[in-house]
């Protein structure tokens, strides 16, 4: 599983650096600055005599906890129910250092990848975009893919931590086909941007018009001496796009991002994990590594339907897809649990059957206060399969305390959309 660290990120045994790093201090520096302009303009009787809150970013640690290295990402930036609320009203502009990619050419690409992964693509056509499961033979989840297909060449998505062996383990199976495959992490960067006006500021700077209308689907675009790939995934109940880059040019992508005003002048900001992660739980996203990991079977992880498709031929891991698909009944299920107290369960935390005595059934894999719904504390949680349908009433240690949690009918917590 992934170690997500707030402690001081340079603890981590090796850190890899943000290349967004100065950019994110000097947009937290000015805040900071604007803040004690406004506190000084104020003039107002003893004012200075208790000195303002002084916004900072909060970096985090992100990587394998069985690693030697970890990636450092911003938590947050001073302001993390900001930085949620403009997700929900305008763009939220984050880094994205610590997803990968791979970059794959040749004609026979997509034959090939119709043999390797759960997903049916060899019908995908330019500007699609497939979400898909990276098997072992064991029928295990090896990696969580995004592939975009572009005119001449496909784009992967994949956990930064997980690029390296999935590309080399994907190589292992190439037999004389025109194909290539490369981790392309040296070469691409990654930003992301989440929020209902994600198009209108993509739009003014270069989009086509009409390109990304649809969820899973992709283009691409110039900005400046850049060319840049774009694939919408929405990830957080709301418009969502991944930014591939030419590496190094992320903090003027970032700058040229920002500057940028849409229709209505949408508010546009910097955002930090927490409030990312808030809004894919509130949208019904378990993430790779995080909320399922490497020892999980598609059935496991509250996917399935998303990620697997049974009307294609054999890929490797499918046999064992194809009877747990039979059978009917994985042993555990990640699924969505909705606090009944205001309490809030820590990742780790241990779900129980509801009674005094109540076996142990599963953990809690992700948790966050929603603001959509009230503030209403709800959690991602692997648990047995007895204890999966909906309306299950559970019992969860949160806050050095019992309480009560129920079952949601999907992984989504917000209204409308694709559960």
């Amino acid at each position: 599983m992934i170690r997500v660290s707030v402690s001081n990120a340079y603890d981590a045994p090796k850190m890899i650096p943000s290349p967004l790093y100065q950019r994110l201090e000097s947009c937290v520096a000015e805040q900071a600055n604007r803040l004690h302009d406004n506190v000084a303009r104020a003039a107002r009787p003893a004012s200075g005599d208790t000195p303002p809150w002084v916004p900072a970013v909060a970096w985090m640690a992100y990587g394998p906890d069985e690693g030697d290295a970890c990636v450092q990402i911003a938590a947050d930036l001073g302001s993390p129910a900001a930085e949620y609320a403009v997700i929900r009203r305008g763009v939220g502009v984050m880094d994205g250092c610590h997803r990968g990619t791979l970059r794959v050419r040749g004609t026979d690409r997509l034959s090939f990848f119709q043999r390797m992964v759960t997903q049916h693509v060899q019908d995908m056509k330019p500007g699609s975009v497939r979400e898909s499961f990276w098997l072992n033979r064991k029928g295990r989840v090896q990696a969580d893919l995004l592939l975009a297909e572009f005119s001449d060449v496909m784009l992967i998505d994949v956990d930064r931590f997980a690029a390296a062996v999935t590309a080399a383990e994907l190589k292992e199976f190439v037999f004389g086909e025109d194909m290539h495959i490369e981790d392309a992490g040296q070469s691409i960067g990654r930003l992301s941007l989440h929020g209902s006006a994600v198009l209108s500021i993509l739009m003014t700077l270069g989009l086509e018009q009409g390109a990304l209308a649809e969820n899973l689907s992709c283009a691409a675009m110039q900005l400046g001496a850049h060319a840049i790939f774009l694939a919408r995934r929405d990830q957080a109940g709301i418009l969502g796009v991944e930014l591939f880059v030419p590496a190094g040019s992320e903090p003027e992508v970032f700058d040229a991002v920002l500057a940028a005003r849409g229709e209505g002048s949408s508010p546009i900001r910097p955002i930090g994990w927490h409030a990312f992660n808030v809004a894919r739980i509130e949208g019904g996203t378990p993430l790779f590594r995080v909320d399922f990991g490497q020892s999980a079977l598609p059935h496991e992880t509250g996917l399935l339907s998303k990620r697997v498709s049974f009307k294609k031929g054999c890929y490797l891991g499918q046999e064992v897809v194809a009877r747990m698909e039979s059978l009917g009944k994985p042993k555990q299920k990640l699924v969505a649990l909705r606090m009944e107290q205001d309490v809030l369960p820590v990742c780790g935390a241990v779900v129980h059957v509801e009674a005094a005595d109540g076996e142990p059934i599963g953990t809690i894999t992700s948790s966050a206060p929603s603001p959509m719904l009230s503030n209403a504390c709800v959690a991602f949680a692997s648990i047995k399969n007895a204890w999966c349908e909906p309306g299950h009433r559970v019992r969860v240690a949160a806050e050095g305390a019992w309480a009560s949690a129920v079952v949601q009918p999907t992984l989504r917590f917000l209204p409308g959309g694709t559960p």
